[in-house]
């Protein structure tokens, strides 16, 4: 018998229901008498967990979807340890984001979210080299959170904008006060500062003066 093995997978020969040799990329030859062949790919597929309703710490669902890219890693411990080798480590997924999910709260959730991936990838491994599976990248790829939540955190971030807008215009009413008072200080304890900024006023053009005239006299009103 004659057997052509690709570079993306590995055959397992079997003589009569048992282990006999695994083979590499390449011909080969050899009596097919009594043997099966097992032809197992090793090329990177991409394992999708849809959206997961999920429990947070603090008891908020939110729904959660995950991303896994997954090979055989050993072809033998692949085909012979579980009826289900892939249905296994997807279910592992399934344990290790609702754990994840559940030891933490939302807001802890989303401000870690990158950290998360890397945690379940630790948790997932040790159930994956038992089905003959390496998962080389775990990532996040939805996190819907209800839109009760999202309205509620809308208004905070409206509440916090409206919040620091009426502290700027206080923090610029006072300001505008202690300058005032300021002001009122240096006149009266300089009184000639009041004659020289109505000079000013004069020079500049475009103002109305209105001088006080002598006791007695009329007051004289005069456009600049």
């Amino acid at each position: 018998m004659r057997v052509v093995v690709r570079e993306w997978e590995r055959v397992l020969v079997y003589r009569d229901g048992t282990f006999e040799r695994q083979l590499e990329p390449g011909r080969h030859r050899f009596p097919r008498r009594r043997r099966g062949l097992v032809r197992v790919p090793l090329r990177p597929r991409l394992v999708t967990l849809p959206a997961q309703e999920v429990l947070t710490g603090d008891g908020l669902s939110v729904k959660v979807s995950v991303l896994a890219t997954v090979r055989v890693a050993e072809p033998r411990t692949w085909n012979e340890a579980l009826e289900q080798p892939d249905a296994f480590v997807y279910a592992a997924l399934q344990v290790a984001l609702r754990e994840e999910v559940a030891g933490r709260t939302l807001d802890e959730l989303l401000a870690d979210r990158a950290a998360v991936p890397g945690r379940m990838l630790t948790a997932v491994t040790p159930a994956a080299t038992r089905a003959g599976i390496a998962v080389d990248d775990l990532a996040l790829r939805d996190v819907v959170v209800p839109a009760e939540v999202r309205r509620a955190a809308a208004a905070v971030v409206t509440a916090r904008a409206e919040g620091q807008a009426a502290l700027e215009k206080a923090r610029s009413e006072v300001a505008a006060t202690r300058a005032l008072a300021n002001a009122a200080r240096l006149v009266d304890a300089h009184p000639g500062l009041l004659r020289l900024r109505t000079l000013q006023a004069v020079e500049a053009g475009g103002a109305t003066v209105v001088l006080s005239a002598e006791p007695g006299l009329a007051t004289a009103r005069a456009t600049v």
